[in-house]
């Protein structure tokens, strides 16, 4: 009685074995929530959007993804991306458009989709310091183009220093470095592109 259970249990486990099989072959499907609205949205100081789009995301169903914020002169620059159903997506679209209409918010926003990883390149930080003078962000993005390297973050001021009223230009990116890139030879490049324009810099692996 042994040898035909033992004949089902093979053909069971090869019938599991053909079905792990076609759905590894099947082609990845979207699912439901896998809809992806970008939203830029800016605002004078006093009226913040933040709570305003908090309040109908959360209402419309949604989730955020991302959001950063930052206050450019008189202004307040919100970025969200958020992640939904397409019915979901879909009448928070139609609560911006309100928004937009009844509150003054100016804002733009579309339909994307999450960045796929590309495992190719290998995240770095670089932080600039110096004399600010025009020019010097272009020449750094200039350089980084030149060179293959992405910028996946930036964040650049200009400020007056309080020990000696100098203006000062700062800036600090997260750069994605290709893999088969010599790191030694690219940061002697940097470095030595930086030093010809007077500029104080680091370039060091991101340590997460």
């Amino acid at each position: 009685m042994s040898r035909p259970y033992a004949r089902q249990r093979q053909t069971d486990g090869n019938q599991a074995t053909r079905q792990d099989s076609e759905l590894k072959e099947q082609p990845r499907r979207t699912r439901p929530n896998e809809n992806h609205l970008l939203i830029n949205a800016f605002a004078p100081r006093d009226a913040s959007p933040l709570v305003g789009l908090s309040r109908r995301i959360a209402e419309s169903g949604c989730n955020i993804v991302e959001a950063r914020l930052a206050t450019l002169g008189q202004e307040v620059c919100l970025q969200l991306l958020v992640q939904g159903s397409w019915d979901a997506i879909a009448k928070l679209e139609s609560a911006l458009a309100r928004m937009e209409r009844e509150e003054g918010t100016r804002m733009v926003y579309f339909r994307t989709a999450l960045r796929e990883a590309q495992g190719n390149a290998l995240p770095y930080v670089v932080e600039v310091t110096a004399a600010d003078k025009p020019g010097v962000l272009y020449q750094l993005v200039d350089f980084f183009e030149h060179h293959g390297i992405s910028i996946e973050n930036m964040t650049c001021s200009r400020y007056r220093a309080a020990q000696t009223g100098a203006d000062v230009f700062s800036a600090q990116f997260t750069v994605g470095i290709p893999v088969d890139t010599h790191i030694a030879a690219f940061r002697d490049d940097f470095l030595e592109f930086c030093d010809g324009l007077n500029l104080d810099a680091i370039l060091d692996p991101m340590k997460f």
